[in-house]
């Protein structure tokens, strides 16, 4: 072979050659870790907390106990007896009775039919194995050594169960009807409030976006009202318009709006804006040649809907579908409130911790409620992935023709729409003014003497418009560096990949379930974290937490819009990466991080479901107290409550939209050249 037959492909393969991680990818990396661990913490170890106690089985083993028993002078015979024993003699506990939960007690003086406090007779107890306790009082006793007691502190002993793991959780859950039964009922509630909220949401977008009907502008502002106050709120309003006492009861022809009816009416109301982002957005994308087309086919209006439109838009109903299926799903509010004796998978969750202090039978719940939630958000994201640009650069952006009929039509089904949100809005500012509903209907601001009610007064007004400014600043700050890294650091796929899966988790948790994941990981005496349990910076750290995923999404369209050669140019002129952050990157994505910030503030104020179990006296917030004050049958102060909420969160947003002209005005001039 010659020299010249040799080819490249007989070359031998050099080494590898790995590009040198500068200063500002090791920064860059670092940063992506930390806030990497910060959802590990706060998300995942919670979440897998949450996972191991629901596995957690709880069973009294009577075989660890022996008892011994004197005579009326107090002197004992020696013959022992095993609790097991007792209780085959006595029969006094079966099967079910000894499957127990982490705190529950079991009393020893059934054993003995003829036991009397007053009685002479003295006892031993002990237990017969290492794991063994039991408690005289309130103290514990986990030794081998006998413990002597005379009958008034021997009726003060408890058995306590042993830990176990298995899915006997999980079996009693599913053979109980009645919890079983939620299953049904919150599929049910979910479908037919998906399907009503989508088709009014679809009509409502499509009078704003295809035709040329009057008042736009203030349909789309009413449209947008529900999310600026807790879900709690619609409920109180069907209470006053529909309840025993209400203004049009007549109208449910002897119905109740305690159950499925309120619960359904109440979801329209709440999840309506977000079905109506979503719809509108897909239908303010379209290409005018189509229609075009189908009018030079002489297609009819009624084909060109079917044939152009809804195809158009249909990822946007699919979006706006699994969205408001996975809010109704695991809404807890609105149940708690004219659920009634309708049985919820959430209000299952508040029931078993709060009411029965079964804490594994609510992360059973927890975990049931979880499936539904994760299954409607992975579908959305696989829908999604495949939707295709609807627009190209030789589109002809769709403009509506006027036409007089049917934009009298679409004025007047908007204007009835409208009309049921301000309706409910407004009969809870009418009720929260009224002296004694519905007696004495003169005004006042009684109803406003929030400090002599049961719920939290008005610390916990201000203490949520305190966790609103901190979720904010701090969740603001937070999501968009943790975007930034993620979107602009070099290499590190596997890492980035990583970070993403935990940003995109959050929006799949209920909740309901991240408030009782907190419970189990923050306040085990074992957590170094235990510190902040009961405190402010839990609140901030879990609201944070459950409403990362979208502020992380709109902080990572924004970043997708600067081109990556701003950190070329910084790159070749030896700046630091921080450098370019802070004079280019934030002041360019500035319009998405005054978004993100009052997206946090609001939900911050309403938020119920993920913060029911974390808050302690002193941190007791305005949508508890509305959930507080309507438990203890102070209705007209909780919407007054309700109400406040409202208006805090109207006023936010108008102060945003004034400071972010302002802002803008000062830093995106570059946009208008």
């Amino acid at each position: 072979m010659s020299v010249l037959d040799t080819t490249p492909d007989t070359m031998p393969a050099g080494p590898e050659i790995k590009p040198k991680l500068s200063r500002d990818d090791i920064i860059m990396r670092g940063g992506m870790i930390v806030i990497a661990l910060y959802l590990l913490i706060t998300l995942a170890f919670p979440l897998w907390a949450m996972l191991s106690k629901s596995f957690s089985t709880y069973q009294f083993d009577l075989s660890q106990y022996e008892f011994q028993i004197s005579d009326d002078a107090g002197v004992f015979d020696g013959a022992i007896l095993t609790g097991t024993e007792l209780n085959a003699r006595t029969k006094v506990y079966d099967t079910s009775d000894l499957a127990g939960s982490s705190d529950s007690r079991l009393g020893v003086t059934k054993f003995f039919p003829d036991f009397s406090f007053r009685s002479p007779v003295h006892y031993k107890i002990r237990n017969s194995v290492e794991g063994g306790r039991f408690l005289v009082g309130s103290k514990l006793y986990n030794t081998l050594d006998w413990l002597e007691l005379d009958s008034n502190n021997f009726r003060r002993v408890q058995l306590r169960p042993v830990k176990s793991t298995g899915i006997s959780n999980f079996v009693s859950y599913f053979s109980t009807p009645a919890l079983f039964n939620s299953i049904k009922n919150s599929l049910l509630i979910a479908a037919i409030s998906t399907v009503i909220t989508v088709s009014l949401a679809f009509w409502f977008a499509y009078a704003l976006n295809r035709s040329c009907m009057r008042f736009k502008g203030v349909f789309r502002l009413i449209a947008m009202m529900p999310i600026l106050v807790p879900s709690l709120l619609p409920g109180i309003a069907l209470v006053y318009l529909f309840g025993n006492q209400g203004m049009l009861k007549g109208l449910l022809f002897g119905a109740s709006i305690y159950g499925p009816i309120g619960i359904v009416i109440g979801s329209v109301f709440f999840t309506f804006p977000h079905a109506f982002l979503i719809i509108s957005t897909a239908l303010a994308i379209s290409d005018s040649r189509l229609y075009e087309a189908a009018t030079s086919l002489r297609s009819t209006p009624w084909r060109t809907f079917w044939t152009v439109t809804v195809p158009g838009a249909r990822y946007g109903l699919i979006s706006a579908t699994f969205v408001v299926f996975n809010l109704v799903i695991t809404d807890f509010g609105l149940p708690k409130v004219i659920g009634g004796q309708f049985n919820v998978l959430a209000v299952d969750i508040y029931k078993q911790v709060i009411g029965q202090q079964n804490f594994e039978m609510g992360a059973v719940v927890s975990v049931v409620l979880v499936i539904p939630a994760i299954l409607a958000f992975a579908i959305d994201r696989i829908v999604q992935s495949k939707q295709v640009a609807l627009l190209s650069a030789r589109s002809v952006p769709y403009a509506p023709s006027p036409n007089t009929r049917t934009d009298r039509i679409f004025l007047v089904y908007s204007s009835l729409v409208a009309l049921f949100i301000v309706g409910l809005l407004a009969v809870c500012q009418f009720a929260a003014l009224v002296k004694f509903w519905p007696y004495d209907l003169s005004l006042s601001l009684n109803n406003y003497q929030f400090d002599k009610m049961d719920g939290g007064g008005w610390g916990s007004y201000f203490n949520s418009i305190e966790l609103a400014l901190l979720t904010a600043v701090i969740g603001t700050s937070v999501v968009f560096f943790g975007a930034y890294l993620v979107e602009k650091t070099n290499g590190f796929r596997v890492g980035r990949s990583l970070f993403q899966m935990f940003a995109m988790l959050p929006m799949a948790i209920p909740g309901m379930v991240l408030g009782l994941a907190y419970i189990f990981f923050f306040n085990s005496p074992s957590n170094p974290l235990n510190f902040i349990y009961g405190t402010m910076a839990i609140l901030v750290i879990c609201t944070v937490t459950h409403f990362y995923t979208v502020s992380h999404l709109t902080a990572v369209t924004a970043l997708k819009q600067m081109d990556r050669e701003f950190e070329a140019v910084a790159s070749s002129l030896k700046q630091p990466t921080m450098k370019l952050f802070a004079r280019v990157t934030v002041p360019v994505c500035l319009p998405a991080i005054l978004d993100i910030s009052i997206y946090l503030f609001v939900n911050a104020m309403t938020t119920v479901s993920a913060v029911v179990f974390l808050y302690s006296p002193k941190t007791t917030l305005a949508s508890i107290a509305v959930l507080n004050m309507d438990d203890a049958g102070d209705i007209a102060p909780a919407a007054a409550m309700g109400m406040m909420i409202f208006y805090t969160n109207a006023a936010a947003r108008i102060l945003h939209l004034f400071a972010s002209k302002g802002i803008l005005k000062r830093t995106q001039a570059w946009r208008t050249r």
